[in-house]
């Protein structure tokens, strides 16, 4: 029982870490007369993914390579049928209202590109800056077109001012947004180790395999602030954010998560992600198709074979 109460510690120390470290980051960068812009391409969207990015490199430096990689591609698949399955439940998602093809195909293009690289058996140095150049083209582009749709006044009727999403106070006291930093830098790590180590021993206890661990209860866990927005942008019937939240997440969990645990040694990939995990990631990925090309709501009915769907994949696993 105790490994179970530990994990979930951790998780809870993960997520408030990482809550605490985008403030401190966002914060300090408006203080110091960074632009909005830069911040929410950047500094926000890395420190929305700490928490994944701290347990790859834990569990890669523990040589628990099925935790880090089971992370990564286990939270792709829950964001896509989860974080979208459980909101559309409640509200359906009006997906017609804003176009993501280009970040959509990104998407696409880096699941591609992942699932290639993970067919040479194991994410080396070489490997990971592939993966963090792809990011740094994504990020280019991003940074580009937000520049031009700032100067047009364009963009979605939808899309909310930075300050309030991540309620950025330029004026905030030096000595405050410190103490968010200190709790990030802090907590970050000691809810990785936390985690980390008591899903190692849970997977040994119960005889299952790290990769499940990682595909389940550390993926579920690491896409709770996903649902959390998801479910709020539902609320709001903004159904452009929810959509966005989701794309988002999964390019940086893909390009940037991996692509940098590398950096802190060879990452080896079980056979069984070749053999099903990576095409179930996949498959999830194109199921989005209708709702991005073809101008689909998610609707309730859909909203249900989406859980259902992630139901039905983790009685595979277990």
């Amino acid at each position: 029982m105790m490994p179970w109460l530990y994990s979930a510690l951790g998780l809870l120390i993960l997520l408030l870490a990482g809550d605490a470290l985008v403030r401190g980051a966002v914060n300090l960068s408006l203080r110091l007369g960074v632009p909005a812009l830069i911040v929410s391409l950047t500094i926000v969207a890395f420190g929305t993914s700490a928490p994944e990015l701290l347990i790859a490199i834990k569990a890669v430096s523990h040589n628990a390579d099925g935790i880090a990689l089971g992370n990564v591609v286990g939270s792709n698949t829950a964001n896509i049928l989860l974080v979208l399955g459980i909101p559309a439940m409640m509200r359906a998602l009006h997906t017609s209202e804003c176009s993501t093809r280009k970040n959509y195909i990104f998407m696409l293009g880096a699941s591609v590109l992942f699932i290639g690289l993970a067919f040479c058996g194991t994410f080396t140095i070489w490997s990971g800056l592939i993966l963090l150049a792809a990011l740094a083209g994504v990020l280019g582009v991003a940074f580009h077109e937000a520049r031009n749709h700032r100067r047009n006044g364009n963009g979605c009727a939808a899309e909310t001012d930075l300050e309030e999403i991540e309620e950025a106070d330029p004026d905030m006291p030096y000595w405050r947004v410190c103490t968010y930093l200190l709790l990030g830098l802090v907590g970050l790590p000691l809810g990785a180790d936390m985690l980390v180590d008591n899903a190692t021993v849970i997977a040994r206890l119960y005889g299952i395999s790290e990769t499940v661990i990682g595909l389940t209860l550390v993926a579920v866990g690491t896409s709770l602030p996903e649902l959390a927005t998801t479910v709020m942008a539902a609320l709001r019937r903004q159904a452009d954010v929810a959509l966005g939240n989701v794309i988002g997440s999964n390019m940086f969990n893909l390009l940037a998560i991996i692509g940098v645990a590398t950096f802190i040694g060879p990452i080896s990939v079980d056979p069984e992600f070749l053999r099903f995990d990576l095409w179930v990631m996949l498959a999830a990925s194109l199921l989005l198709i209708p709702f991005v090309f073809f101008k689909q709501d998610i609707t309730r009915t859909w909203g249900v074979i989406l859980t259902a769907l992630y139901l039905a994949y983790l009685f595979v696993l277990f």
